[in-house]
Parts: structure tokens; C-alpha cells; sequence
């Protein structure tokens, strides 16, 4: 390491520090657009498509995002919550539209937390 301050790696007390001064609709708006990036991903809509999609992983990020949003609303405002409810929505029919044997709605990834989803 060097002893040059500027250069010097952030200690766990820093980083502690750091993610304290984070307000939380930050770390919730932020975990929730990683998980949707991640589903998109893996549902083909990325650069690469069809290489990379895996219906099974974003069946995971989709439920994760929908506990994420359906538990956080309440806590950020429905201001921050409608973009995320809306992203929510949009990877849940995606979903369904890549999958070669739909669920039935109310089946889908993160409906248990959302309730069925129509298009």
C-alpha cells in the first residue's frame, strides 16, 4: 500500500461510514435497478440476446425485485415506488412472453408479492 494518502484503500470503518450517509430510498432505488438490469439480462433483452438468456435466473432477480419493491414502497414514496412498480411489471410480462409455456397469471415470477399481472 502507499503511503500516499490519495492512493490509500478504504478502511471497513470508512466504508461503513460511507453507506451510513446513503439515505435508504438511495440503497433500495439502486439494489432494485441492479436487479432489473440483471433480469433483463437474463431474459435476452441485452446485447447478446438469446446467448445469454437463462429464464430460471431471472425467474430468481424477478422475485427478489418484486419482494424488494413490494416491501419497500411503503418506505419510499410512491414517487420513487411507481417507476420501480412499472419496471416490475414490464419484466414480469416479458417473462411470460419469453417463457414457451406461460405461467398462469398469478403463477409468474414475484406475483406471490404483486398479485397477477395483465398486459
Amino acid at each position: 500500500m502507499s503511503n500516499d494518502p490519495e492512493n490509500a484503500s478504504p478502511t471497513p470503518d470508512d466504508l461503513a461510514r460511507d453507506i451510513a450517509d446513503v439515505p435508504a430510498v438511495e440503497v433500495i432505488t439502486t439494489v432494485a435497478v441492479h436487479l432489473m438490469s440483471a433480469a433483463a439480462v437474463n431474459l435476452g433483452l441485452a446485447e447478446g440476446g438469446e446467448e445469454q438468456k437463462d429464464l430460471d435466473e431471472a425467474r430468481k432477480l424477478i422475485t427478489a425485485l418484486a419482494g424488494l419493491v413490494t416491501a419497500g414502497a411503503p418506505e419510499i414514496s410512491n414517487f420513487h415506488a411507481a417507476p420501480l412498480r412499472d419496471g416490475l411489471k414490464s419484466l414480469q410480462l416479458a417473462f411470460r412472453e419469453a417463457s414457451l409455456v406461460p405461467d398462469a397469471p398469478g403463477s409468474g415470477p414475484g406475483e406471490k408479492y404483486t398479485g397477477p399481472v395483465y398486459a
